[in-house]
């Protein structure tokens, strides 16, 4: 008999469940769908850890259920479907999958600046629908890349990777800080330029999202934001979807507002705004970015070693509250 019991709320890649076996009794939802809450509450209660995705709430009434909970490992980087606050309360540790997806992401942000500005998916389905007569100056005229300005909203790591891939196309870069700190990576290997949220807005040809997702970034991207783009910018949004108010950028696409748009994350996720695939100058993409074999292996054995720590009593290698273990020191 195993001393713990595990329950995962979706198939993971083999490698972390492999890891979890070596020290607990494994339930894995069978199904491949995200679970209602009423369901996750019912299948975590008597559990001592959880690994789950950023579509569980992990609030309160999670906790409350799953009395016997040691910890709980978020399989994502990023932890808005988690109540850290009240996680730390009661003293349970939780933690997320930083560093393992960043350059997967980051080369995800690239795909869709790419396939945007140079129309890639608007011309593939004129190919595919056998109705191209031929090659014309003026078909399928996109924008440039190669020397124009790129701003980066959130220079995390993510961000910061994303930006340092452009040294070979010899853009300018620049970015934001929340904190007003300076990123000193980006900075010396670039030149790269820490701007006003206006003035990145009103000089990017290229805006790139990487913030996460706060009270203070939700609809960071409106109506007012669009307005002090160029009619001739592109966004990218590789973070989280309620960052842009997705009828405010509907209608910027629409009206011509900015050039174009691409999106791996949606306000509403898994559904889309009305209107959005209806636009050509857009490309959506379902939540990929970090969908590399090595990058969704290594967030499975990273969520597996976190949890096997809480379980274990100790902190987790990539902790969201370690304050609960500094305390006990």
């Amino acid at each position: 008999m195993k001393k713990f019991k595990v329950y995962v709320t979706r198939m993971i890649p083999q490698e972390g469940i492999d890891l979890l076996k070596q020290v607990a009794e494994v339930t894995v939802n069978p199904e491949d769908r995200p679970l209602s809450h009423t369901e996750l509450l019912e299948n975590v209660r008597d559990h001592d850890g959880v690994v789950g995705l950023l579509t569980d709430k992990i609030g309160g009434d999670f906790f409350d259920t799953a009395a016997n909970l040691k910890g709980y490992a978020n399989y994502a980087v990023g932890f808005d479907n988690i109540d850290v606050a009240e996680a730390t309360r009661r003293r349970i540790p939780v933690s997320n999958t930083p560093g393992v997806l960043t350059d997967a992401t980051a080369e995800c942000a690239w795909a869709l600046i790419f396939s945007v500005a140079r129309r890639v998916v608007e011309s593939d389905k004129v190919m595919r629908s056998g109705t191209w007569s031929g090659w014309g100056p003026l078909q399928f005229i996109g924008g440039d890349i190669k020397g124009k300005t790129l701003g980066i909203v959130g220079a995390g790591r993510i961000g910061t990777e994303m930006a340092l891939m452009s040294r070979g196309f010899g853009m300018k870069v620049l970015y934001t800080s929340s904190s007003g700190r300076k990123n000193t990576v980006l900075e010396s290997k670039i030149g790269a330029r820490l701007v006003s949220f206006t003035e990145l807005l009103e000089t990017a040809d290229f805006v790139s999202i990487h913030t996460p997702l706060t009270p203070q970034t939700k609809h960071l991207f409106d109506a007012s934001a669009f307005s002090q783009m160029k009619e001739t910018a592109y966004i990218v949004n590789t973070a989280r979807g309620p960052v842009i108010n997705e009828n405010d950028l509907v209608a910027a696409l629409k009206n011509g507002t900015i050039a174009g748009a691409g999106l791996d994350v949606y306000e509403h996720e898994p559904h889309m705004t009305p209107g959005l695939t209806e636009l050509e100058n857009v490309v959506i993409l379902p939540h990929v970015g970090s969908a590399t074999k090595s990058s969704r292996t290594d967030m499975a054995t990273l969520a597996a070693r976190n949890l096997i720590a809480m379980l274990n009593g100790d902190q987790p290698e990539t902790c969201l509250n370690p304050d609960i273990f500094n305390e006990q020191n």
